[in-house]
């Protein structure tokens, strides 16, 4: 049982940062998506830039220590995300450099809604020569004359 609730807690965690990473690609499809997607971008880099602990991490080592299995130290990039991504432990440097690309890459996201938001809802084209119930009385289609 405790084995699975720390199975759960690894899952949720990794949900979460793909949320702080791609989240901003959800809330272009689902504008209201972003009253959760920006509180959880800024607890994000907080706990980078911070060099804080999530607390799902002891939460997972606590459930791992219950199920008799060994919990990690470090934290969850510590453990999971830098194997994959990085050769060398993690630094303070990488810790500011994974939290600067969540705010670059959430900046371009958002500034696209931005625009995306404001631009009109409806675009007026231009009348064309052709559509003469629209000309001034008196005023003859010359194209009709060719």
């Amino acid at each position: 049982m405790y084995q699975l609730l720390a199975d759960s807690v690894l899952v949720l965690h990794f949900l979460f940062i793909v949320f702080v990473l791609g989240g901003g690609l959800l809330v272009l499809r689902w504008p209201r998506l972003a009253w959760l997607h920006l509180p959880a971008v800024v607890w994000g880099v907080v706990v980078e830039m911070m060099g804080w602990v999530c607390p799902l991490t002891p939460l997972e080592n606590k459930f791992r220590a219950m199920a008799g299995t060994n919990a990690y130290t470090g934290d969850f990039i510590q453990r999971y995300c830098l194997p994959l991504m990085y050769p060398a432990g993690l630094t303070p440097q990488i810790q500011m450099a994974l939290a600067a690309v969540v705010l670059i890459l959430n900046a371009v996201i958002y500034v696209a809604l931005i625009r995306i938001t404001l631009r009109p809802a409806t675009c007026n084209y231009p009348k064309t020569a052709t559509d003469s119930t629209d000309l001034p009385s008196g005023v003859s289609d010359e194209s009709e004359s060719l």
